[in-house]
């Protein structure tokens, strides 16, 4: 391909990427305008989305960006919950009288480095997209610079972010070292008949590396604490788009690069996704503050989207992709509803604090509901059709291995409903302690946009993300 063919590929990242940089000037010369660079961040944002959406399709840049329906499929919403982060961010940093013009910058280039990652087509551009992204989440989670927990937060994260990283670079290595190559397809042909112990160690490290980015167990112990001490909605932008461009990273380098080493990558992924829900589902029960909670409540679903890639074929990333969207919009709605929720000018983040929510605030109430009923897999809400597009893509398997890790999973699903449960008993049934400040409206209408999506429109919108998801999951190349 030529060079204007590769940044015609490039369209989304070269508009975040100069938005990004443009606007870091504006901010240096103008740091009062926050909301001007605000509108223009998101502005950037939804223009991208546009920009992958009817994007060409193609290999760029020697191999190392691809183009397809999956990264469209992928970047489409990652920069749409990027925009809703933006917006949620930006006003609650006034609400508390801190004017960062940092904060839209830092989402825009974590959004560029995550579409590198749903793009990436080698090791190299891989690590790229990772620490891009990764670099500007540390600084989001220290944002709030009075707050001890934030701080404290930003540097947890930054160091266990910094053993990740090498273990994700260390495992790149050694795939590069025993393949002889960085580019998937390459590696592809090395592996076509199972990986050997060199390239199968690389891999394994390689995996481990991701599964601290999506939180996933054992890898999941920066995630409890980041969640309570991070801006609130800061939160809601960690627990959604970074994990589906991590899964996504995941899903294209077992399907491109190793897809012939699937019965060998297949166990350490099942292994995952088991270690993530019955911890997620444990763990979570002695849990009061409920951004710690809805952490544990992460790890327990990452599990599932785990253990719908490992199904191994193009309907388990299907059912993965379908999972990660819903979840993503739940996990923002409940955040918002965080964010949106105060008393006499304190943040509500325990459990004890909802006690009779439903009479100070039912709208929140109810949406706090939906997503505590979608996140338990009730049905109709979103939760449960995630749930059973992935259990339906583990079960179609056959294998026992997968079944068994499905059955279990199911297991973990009811141990989870406890804590589910206690937050709707106590936001129902128990007395107030006070009374609910006013929320601020854009965080309301985001919570409430999301349970409203929860159910019932997530009935209809199955119509339009089930076959783009099938497409995007097509793009691999894995068998139906």
């Amino acid at each position: 391909m030529t060079f204007s063919q590769d940044l015609a590929l490039a369209a989304p990242e070269l508009i975040l990427a100069v938005g990004a940089l443009g606007l870091l000037v504006i901010g240096a010369f103008a740091p009062r305008a926050t909301t001007a660079l605000m509108l223009a961040s998101i502005a950037a944002l939804l223009v991208a989305a546009w920009a992958a959406a009817v994007g060409p399709i193609g290999r760029g840049f020697s191999g190392g960006m691809i183009s397809d329906n999956a990264s469209a499929f992928a970047k489409v919403a990652i920069y749409i919950a990027s925009a809703i982060a933006i917006l949620l961010g930006q006003k609650w940093f006034e609400r508390k009288a801190i004017r960062n013009f940092e904060f839209p910058i830092l989402v825009l280039l974590a959004a560029l480095g995550m579409g590198m990652m749903a793009s990436a087509g080698d090791l190299i551009s891989l690590y790229m997209g990772v620490e891009l992204h990764s670099l500007a989440l540390y600084v989001l989670a220290a944002m709030h610079r009075d707050n001890a927990k934030a701080s404290e937060a930003g540097l947890k994260y930054f160091v266990l972010g910094a053993l990740s990283s090498g273990l994700l670079l260390y495992g790149a290595s050694l795939v590069y070292g025993f393949a002889g190559s960085t580019k998937f397809d390459e590696i592809a042909v090395v592996v076509q008949s199972g990986a050997g112990t060199g390239v199968l160690f690389g891999l394994v490290f390689v995996i481990c590396g991701l599964a601290f980015k999506v939180s996933a167990a054992p890898f999941h112990m920066w995630t409890p604490d980041v969640y309570e001490g991070a801006p609130t909605p800061v939160v809601a932008f960690f627990a959604g788009a970074p994990k589906l461009a991590a899964m996504v990273l995941l899903a294209r380098v077992l399907s491109e690069g190793f897809e012939g080493a699937a019965a060998q990558w297949r166990q350490v992924l099942v292994l995952i996704a088991l270690l993530s829900i019955f911890v997620g589902a444990f763990a979570g029960l002695a849990q009061k503050n409920l951004k710690r909670l809805w952490a544990y409540s992460s790890i327990a679903n990452v599990g599932y989207a785990v253990l719908g890639l490992a199904a191994g074929n193009a309907e388990g990333v299907q059912a993965m992709l379908v999972f990660m969207v819903l979840y993503m919009i739940d996990v923002t709605g409940f955040f918002a509803c965080l964010t949106a929720l105060s008393r006499e000018g304190r943040a509500m983040e325990t459990i004890e604090d909802m006690a009779g929510l439903f009479k100070e605030r039912p709208g929140l109430a109810l949406a706090m509901t939906a997503f505590s009923l979608s996140a338990l897999g009730l049905p109709p809400f979103s939760g449960f059709w995630a749930k059973f597009y992935v259990f339906k893509a583990a079960l179609n398997v056959g294998e026992p291995m997968i079944v068994t890790a499905a059955v279990l999973g199911l297991v973990g699903s009811v141990v989870a409903a406890f804590y589910y449960l206690r937050l709707i008993k106590v936001m129902w049934f128990d007395p107030a302690p006070g009374r609910v400040d006013k929320a601020p409206g854009e965080a309301q209408a985001v919570a409430i946009g999301a349970a409203v999506f929860s159910f019932p429109v997530v009935l209809g919108a199955l119509i339009f993300i089930d076959p783009l998801a099938k497409a995007a999951a097509a793009a691999f190349g894995l068998a139906s």
